[in-house]
Parts: structure tokens; sequence; C-alpha cells
């Protein structure tokens, strides 16, 4: 089976889908993305991952 053939037989169609719920920290402790007002929301999709420089 190639690699195109079996993303297709995996793919799942709108109603075998469930919702994921993303959690971060804050302040300590965990809560729910979902939770947060537009703002935050905003501000959590632009973050970026850091990234270290493997070393020497």
């Amino acid at each position: 089976m190639t690699k195109e053939a079996a993303v297709r037989d995996a793919a799942l169609r709108d109603e075998e889908r469930t919702r994921c719920e993303v959690w971060t920290r804050v302040m300590g402790y965990f809560r729910p993305v979902s939770q947060f007002n537009t703002g935050k929301q905003s501000e959590y999709s632009e973050r970026k991952t850091f990234v270290e420089p493997a070393g020497l």
C-alpha cells in the first residue's frame, strides 16, 4: 500500500471526528484554551515554540 493510499484510507468523515481540547499552563496551573477570552486565545495562537540549537 502506498503512502497516499494509506492516508486516503485513514481519512475520517466529519461525523467520525472528536473535538480535542487543548490545555496550557497559565500562572502555575493548567487551564483549557477554550476558556480563554478572545484576546488571550489570539495571543495563544501567535505563540512560537522555542527550539534550542544543538550543542557543538
